[in-house]
């Protein structure tokens, strides 16, 4: 089979899973441009990639309209975590409703098919456990957690809308809590949390009891699981949960954080933020039938990867 190389925008492309994602691209042979304005993303997550001729990377909000001829479009912009995305709720709901107004009229004015980084928020606190695609999900619209839940709920509505009235190609992954190097070191989420309270001997942080579940999944197996779903036929839309099965509680993850960085850090307890969800685990049956797809890499190894990288951070930081 020849291959046929494409021109792919990643919007986003200077974060955390946009980095890792064109990275791949590139290594693949692909030419791609990064669109991110650096709110969240940084110059440091893509400078290796600048030299190379078949990487493009331009400062540009997705809530500004794009011009550009392109294949592909892996639509990954917008901040997640609770942190960032409550910093500026208004420009938070922006950016996933508007931003994907204007992907998706690009994807229209160009006829790429066009991915969603959708998430595991849209199922909110969830009653039913696991998640499978067809939950619609216990969500508070009201929230300080809204600004993300909803925008990313309404994101979805408008790629199956143009899908449907503009028979757009469109194909929707919905994340799960995803780890890795690159993860912003001060994003509030519990992988990167504890391993920086770790490494710095602070006192690890547990909201609630710390017995909440979270199944967490290494970031090259979700590119992995991205590249796969745009890469099916036009009858596979999604919405595809991307994620790994295996649970864990808040706890036991604190006590391997402080195990695998030796750390003399004590565990401990802070009130639970409000609709904080207290189980999130996908079911990925659908993900194994249609894509093929399911995680490979243990937690430990990925665990001791990320904090490979995060120590790097806390020797450059002395």
């Amino acid at each position: 089979m020849s291959f046929s190389r494409k021109r792919i925008l990643v919007s986003g492309g200077a974060g955390f899973l946009g980095s890792h994602l064109c990275t791949r691209l590139v290594e693949q042979g692909h030419d791609v441009l990064s669109a991110d304005n650096y709110f969240t993303g940084t110059k440091e997550n893509i400078s290796h990639l600048l030299s190379n001729p078949r990487f493009e990377a331009m400062r540009q909000d997705v809530t500004f309209p794009l011009f550009v001829e392109v294949d592909e479009i892996y639509n990954l912009a917008c901040p997640a975590s609770p942190i960032h995305y409550q910093f500026d709720p208004v420009q938070t709901t922006k950016t996933s409703v508007v931003g994907a107004i204007n992907m998706l009229g690009l994807a229209k004015r160009v006829k790429a098919k066009i991915l969603q980084a959708s998430t595991s928020e849209v199922y909110g606190d969830p009653e039913v456990h696991p998640q499978s695609e067809d939950y619609r999900g216990n969500v508070n619209p009201l929230g300080p957690r809204a600004c993300y839940d909803e925008g990313k709920r309404a994101a979805e509505t408008l790629f199956f809308d143009y899908h449907r009235q503009h028979g757009v190609k469109i194909k929707v992954a919905r994340i799960f809590n995803t780890y890795g190097p690159r993860m912003h070191p001060e994003d509030g989420r519990v992988v990167s949390n504890f391993i920086m309270q770790a490494l710095t001997g602070q006192p690890i942080t547990l909201y609630g009891t710390g017995s909440q579940t979270r199944a967490f999944c290494y970031v090259d197996d979700l590119i992995e699981g991205f590249i796969r779903l745009m890469d099916t036929g036009d009858d596979v839309t999604g919405p595809i949960n991307l994620g790994n099965p295996h649970e864990i509680s808040v706890r036991e993850l604190a006590e391997r954080v402080i195990e695998l960085t030796g750390s003399k850090s004590e565990i401990v307890f802070e009130p639970l933020p409000q609709d904080d969800p207290t189980q999130r685990c996908p079911d990925i049956t659908l993900a194994r039938n249609r894509l093929g797809w399911e995680p490979t890499v243990p937690l430990e190894k990925g665990l001791r990867e990320a904090i490979r990288y995060f120590e790097g951070i806390v020797r450059t930081r002395g």
